[in-house]
């Protein structure tokens, strides 16, 4: 049984002094028989009270309130997180039985959700690529599989070529981006497919093996399959996400599960540092140690539109 030790660092640094900064945190560790929180802190910039409820996805939220002017905002939240393996699916049920189960969920409104079909540009090129994959010979399970496999082959990992606030149309036609990017597509497969989805927003905890997106927050994909419940994946590792896969939130879409967000009163721009980091030994200096920051985003930037940055990148490499 695997126990993880995170560290989830986030830094606003404001250009001029804010006020009345009013932030919703997602940074509390789903509790269940795969996962359990053994420690959990937090500390805030003006040490504000966080009031704590559930979503209507059963995600703990937080939200605190900062009034004074202040230059910049620190949230460090620290877990002690243990993680048991989940077993497979057995995947031995006829296929009909598998896909009629399936279609009955339309009318179930805890699926509602992660059914929906989001409408993208790419649409028809991603309806030519599902009807290759026959349902009639293909379960629930290996199909997740398969647009699992899809989206890793056929979409580039490039940091920085995307935002949170890039849309999936955007991302189809770059056919790249980060972990949330590849969820993202990978939703719109699954759902396609009438298979409900979800989007999950965590940790990945590899112990330094090399798989992307180490050293940030994480982002993958949960399948519902029938008779067996709901099933990570990690497109952007082409894996079955569980014990290595520390969960915070899930929810239809990364606006759903987002670690932090908030508004303010003062200048838009503003840099936002991110870094996450992870031990795995029983070390006791480690919960003394702040993690390295790494840039995420800055506020300048958004503005301006990723896939003509992109196409200027490839112009210059020209």
């Amino acid at each position: 049984m695997p126990e993880f030790k995170i560290k989830h660092l986030t830094q606003y640094t404001y250009q001029k002094p804010v006020r009345d900064s009013a932030n919703q945190i997602i940074l509390f560790p789903i509790n269940d028989d795969y996962q359990t929180v053994q420690m959990h802190d937090l500390s805030i910039s003006g040490d504000p009270v966080v009031y704590v409820s559930k979503d209507y996805y059963g995600n703990e939220v937080g939200n605190f309130s900062y009034s004074s002017p202040h230059t910049e905002l620190v949230i460090l939240s620290t877990i002690v997180v243990d993680t048991r393996s989940k077993p497979l699916p057995v995947d031995d049920m006829p296929l009909e039985i598998q896909w009629n189960k399936l279609q009955a969920l339309k009318r179930d409104i805890g699926f509602i959700d992660f059914l929906h079909r989001e409408h993208i540009e790419g649409m028809e090129a991603l309806q030519s690529i599902l009807s290759n994959e026959n349902q009639t010979q293909n379960s629930p399970y290996q199909l997740a599989l398969r647009y699992c496999k899809y989206v890793y082959e056929n979409f580039s990992y490039i940091p920085g070529i995307t935002t949170v606030e890039t849309t999936t149309d955007v991302i189809w036609q770059l056919k790249a981006g980060v972990c949330q990017d590849f969820a993202h597509i990978l939703l719109v497969m699954l759902r396609l497919a009438s298979i409900p989805a979800r989007y999950v927003s965590g940790y990945i905890c590899p112990h330094k093996n090399g798989m992307r997106g180490e050293g940030a927050t994480h982002a993958w994909v949960e399948a519902y399959i029938p008779d067996y419940g709901w099933l990570g994946l990690d497109p952007t590792n082409n894996c079955i996400a569980n014990e290595t896969h520390v969960r915070l939130a899930v929810g239809r879409n990364f606006s759903d599960c987002s670690p932090v967000k908030g508004v303010y009163k003062g200048l838009p721009q503003h840099k936002l540092e991110v870094s996450v980091s992870v031990s795995y030994e029983d070390d006791e200096d480690y919960l003394q140690e702040l993690p390295n920051i790494v840039i995420e985003k800055a506020t300048e930037d958004i503005s301006d539109n990723s896939y003509r940055r992109y196409e200027e990148m490839q112009q210059q490499q020209q």
